[in-house]
């Protein structure tokens, strides 16, 4: 009984893992597009996951909604934190860079 409940709990583990780093890439590729959009650099080429929470998406069933941030610069001095969240592989919330005369195109929200 004890190496059944082990591999349950490894596959957990693993599906765990893997879903945190699929949105981790996600993340990724939104933050590296918006600051491409916008015309500012994309510092450190990462992502920081902030936090994790389960939440009822818009078709009422239960996931992982997981936030995350990154720093971008207008100018390569002045750092700026921009912030998003994602619920599954959808974008539910972004704030980031932007341009002066907001003509950038920014990820879709849904």
């Amino acid at each position: 009984m004890t190496p059944i409940l082990i591999l349950i709990f490894g596959a957990a583990v693993f599906f765990w893992w893997n879903a945190s780093r699929a949105a981790a890439e996600r993340a990724t590729q939104v933050g590296r597009n918006a600051c491409e959009a916008a015309g500012v650099l994309w510092l450190d080429q990462s992502v920081q996951a902030t936090g994790v929470r389960l939440r009822r998406g818009e078709d009422g069933r239960l996931g992982l909604e997981r936030s995350f941030r990154f720093d971008y610069s207008h100018d390569g001095v002045e750092r700026h934190t921009g912030k998003m969240v994602l619920h599954g592989q959808r974008l539910v919330s972004f704030v980031g860079p932007t341009r002066a005369d907001n003509t950038a195109q920014f990820p879709s929200l849904h």
